[in-house]
């Protein structure tokens, strides 16, 4: 009988406690606050440089649907660009870049080939090709065959993680040195050809690396084009990851001639500490999402959208025997939680918190709470006559949520939906469960939402009014 009661007890403060741990937050939604256009297609999505296949070819239609500005690919030198002096091959690039094109994105072409005609030898340090005319024709050449199909204005990367060569998965590692002078030729190439080109980079794994104050340097003194500045990061936290744009931003403060775009494009959770809750990479994405917007990044590139088997025998014609063996050991036998597709081409959960993010369209509105873990982004869609709001709590305790409605003419329903990351199908409906109605007002009893650990919701807005009638001629 003593066991029971003690038993009871344990239960009683393990009940207790874990009451104790779910938080109350208020999250303040202001309908008559205008943040400007959202522009969410601008958290963008990247292709690592796996495989000359298109990789995402046979899901051109899903991706369409996130409405990604821009996609990153790498210009990688198993496309064979250029086979002979003088001769140029295309096709396969083409197709990667025609999938880009079928979803309705912009291209940022990566540029890391290092054709054997040109670099003979193959060593990650040897950066100048033996002959920059024969460079820079071939640049010229590749902007040329996408501009005689129509095709101009791309983003032009020059290097990938040239700050730890192959380690990066790309065949160069640079000096600050050598980068701006290989920098310039190669963007030369590009303007000639397509001056509505955006060209820049360095593309550094971190953004401390000397690679980048030299480069903003090296433009700001010799006059030389900088559209934008890229860089990478890999953290499980996502302010973190926000602290890179800030350092970011204040290395270009200090040259005021220069205006470039920001560019992460390449980050996620940390690669080598996969996440074990499955509901944790969802609701990364979106306050990672969050911290990027409030931080004034222009765009974001995720890494990436499929994960990929690496075939050794394409990286040994330009890396050394060790830096093939580490790509295709990384990629073939280690877990990876990169894609929002997986090897078998399966959605993971935190694709749908991109497809989310892309239905919060139009004009910007005041979402804030006073709690640093739950963010929010609250639109108004003028096409769709629909407010779109999405909320998340990024961490591991529940939270009551208290909706604090402001400056809302009229009352609206919201029709809820619940990202579900355990959900056992990968349908649609299961994975963004739908929840029931709720109305929304500025007058009466705030609402309240309980909001589970990484949780995600969704809600459609529409006036009460235009619902009754929609719902009446059916």
């Amino acid at each position: 009988m003593k066991r029971k009661g003690s038993l009871l007890l344990a239960l009683a403060i393990g009940l207790a406690s874990a009451v104790a741990q779910t938080r109350s937050t208020t999250l303040t939604l202001d309908f008559g606050k205008d943040a400007g256009r959202m522009e969410m297609d601008h958290i963008a999505l990247g292709q690592g440089g796996l495989s000359p296949d298109p990789i995402f070819h046979s899901r051109v239609a899903e991706i369409r649907a996130l409405h990604p500005h821009l996609i990153r690919i790498f210009v990688q030198e198993y496309f064979d660009l250029l086979p002979a002096p003088g001769q140029y091959h295309f096709d396969t690039l083409d197709q990667s870049v025609d999938d880009i094109i079928q979803a309705g994105a912009i291209p940022l072409m990566t540029i890391t080939i290092k054709p054997k005609v040109l670099y003979p030898k193959v060593d990650q340090d040897v950066i100048d090709p033996n002959d920059y005319a024969q460079w820079e024709q071939l640049i010229s050449a590749m902007v040329d065959h996408y501009k005689q199909k129509g095709l101009t204005g791309f983003y032009w990367e020059v290097g990938n993680e040239g700050d730890i060569g192959e380690m990066g998965g790309s065949p160069n590692r640079y000096t600050p040195e050598n980068y701006t002078r290989y920098y310039r030729h190669t963007i030369e190439a590009v303007l000639r050809t397509d001056p509505t080109a955006h060209v820049g980079g360095p593309a550094v794994a971190g953004w401390k690396s000397p690679i980048l104050p030299a480069l903003i340097a090296y433009a700001d003194k010799e006059k030389v084009r900088l559209d934008f500045v890229s860089w990478h990061i890999y953290n499980n936290d996502p302010k973190a990851i926000e602290g890179t744009i800030y350092g970011v931003k204040a290395l270009l403060a200090q040259h005021t001639s220069l205006h470039p775009e920001t560019i992460l494009d390449e980050w996620n959770m940390a690669l080598t500490v996969p996440p074990k809750d499955v509901r944790i990479q969802p609701a990364f994405v979106a306050e990672t999402a969050w911290r990027m917007k409030e931080a004034g990044l222009t765009y974001s590139c995720f890494y990436h959208i499929r994960d990929y088997h690496v075939e050794r025998s394409q990286f040994l014609p330009f890396f050394s025997p060790g830096g093939a063996s580490f790509m295709a050991s990384w990629w073939n036998r280690m877990p990876q939680y990169s894609g929002l597709f997986d090897y078998q081409n399966v959605m993971r959960p935190d694709y749908f918190t991109f497809e989310l993010l892309a239905r919060v369209t139009g004009e910007r509105l005041g979402a804030n709470s006073n709690d640093e873990a739950v963010h929010a982004f609250l639109a108004y869609d003028d096409e769709y006559k629909t407010y779109n709001l999405i909320f998340w709590n990024y961490s591991p305790q529940p939270v009551k949520l208290k909706m604090d409605v402001r400056d809302l003419k009229e009352p609206l329903v919201a029709h809820r939906r619940m990202l579900d990351a355990e959900a056992s199908s990968q349908d649609e409906n299961s994975r963004l469960r739908p929840l029931p109605d709720v109305h929304v007002t500025s007058s009466g009893q705030p609402l309240e939402i309980n909001l589970g650990p990484y949780g995600i919701e969704s809600w459609a807005m529409e006036p009460i009014d235009w619902e009754k009638q929609l719902l009446g001629s059916r």
